[in-house]
């Protein structure tokens, strides 16, 4: 009995430790040390059961679609005993374009070089603040070779728009990094990509959900790093009064946009709306903000012809933003 409680204090103490021995594991991976004195034991007993459970011959995860966080392609390395890598590349350019090496851990986060078969620029978009002759060069990454496209079928007018002078213009903003490899940082067109690799075209759910009598205007957001969508909301200043007046609400309409129970009846009939438009399950808004002032060009929010500026409006509510996604987050943990 006493070699049993031996033994298991034994293996309770390194399950107390193994988050420091993964650190461990983790800077020696950065030096360039496969193993760290403790890593056998901790590969056989924590690991492995990873290892194991994907098959137990894993040395490769290649990543694409949508970009993966640098925190959890680390994470993915170090419990995997596997090179975790990204890549990039798009339909029109038949696939891969990118692939980040598997032995160089500074490439964590990125997509890596560029493939042989294909020639790389950056196009500067000045509308978002992109410069592509900077010395950090930000911009449009465009591609041309032998693996593009011919063209879209039977759609000359949006072939000419994305290839230009023999460069397909990608839509992706990128940036190089100092080892010749590329980071995925944001998109330019107003079509969006969802961390299940899902497309989300924006406009076309705005003037969706726009049609729902409790708003006047709506702006929709979403990022390769979210499974969901969030949106700031202009209410409708008269249905919101008549609601608030049934429901027994009183205060002016800065007060109700803040009142929980008006962000529960809004979100409720854009809920309703999304159903009766039969949007997918990854077009439904899951949080909200209701701003009572409206979209202006005053905050640069707009353009002279009232087109919304996006860029813009993220950096005017990146704060409710991050907010709406934590407590997003939190409420699906309870």
């Amino acid at each position: 009995m006493e070699k049993i409680r031996r033994k298991y204090n034994h293996y309770e103490h390194v399950y107390l430790y193994n988050f420091d021995y993964l650190i461990s594991k983790l800077r020696n991976m950065i030096r360039g040390y496969k193993h760290t004195e403790a890593a056998p034991l901790l590969d056989k007993i924590v690991f492995n059961k990873v290892k194991e459970g994907l098959g137990g011959n894993l040395r490769l995860i290649l990543s694409g679609a949508a970009p993966l966080s640098s925190s959890v392609e680390t994470f993915l390395r170090v419990v995997t005993c596997a090179n975790v890598v990204q890549g990039y590349g798009l339909t029109e350019t038949c696939a891969g374009s990118f692939c980040a090496r598997p032995d160089e851990l500074s490439m964590i986060g990125t997509v890596g070089p560029p493939l042989p078969i294909i020639d790389v620029c950056l196009e500067s978009v000045p509308d978002m603040e992109y410069d592509a002759l900077a010395k950090i060069p930000r911009g449009e990454i465009c591609i041309r070779g032998k693996g593009l496209f011919s063209g879209y079928y039977k759609r000359e007018d949006l072939t000419k728009e994305v290839l230009v002078d023999g460069w397909f213009h990608t839509g992706d903003i990128g940036e190089w990094q100092p080892d010749g490899s590329m980071k995925i940082i944001d998109r330019k067109k107003n079509i969006f990509k969802l961390s299940q690799g899902e497309y989300v075209s924006v406009e076309n759910l705005e003037a969706t959900y726009g049609l729902s009598f409790c708003i006047d205007a709506i702006w929709i957001y979403g990022n390769s790093f979210e499974s969901f969508l969030v949106a700031v909301i202009n209410p409708n200043v008269e249905s919101l009064k008549k609601w608030a007046e049934f429901n027994g609400l009183s205060g002016d309409i800065y007060k109700l946009c803040g009142k929980p129970e008006v962000k529960a009846w809004i979100l409720e009939e854009l809920k309703r709306m999304a159903k009766e438009k039969k949007l997918r399950g990854f077009e439904f808004i899951k949080a909200i903000h209701l701003d009572p002032r409206p979209f202006d060009m005053e905050r640069n929010l707009l353009t002279p012809t009232y087109k919304k500026k996006r860029d813009q409006f993220l950096k005017y509510y990146q704060e409710v933003i991050e907010d709406l996604y934590e407590s997003a987050r939190s409420s699906c943990r309870t």
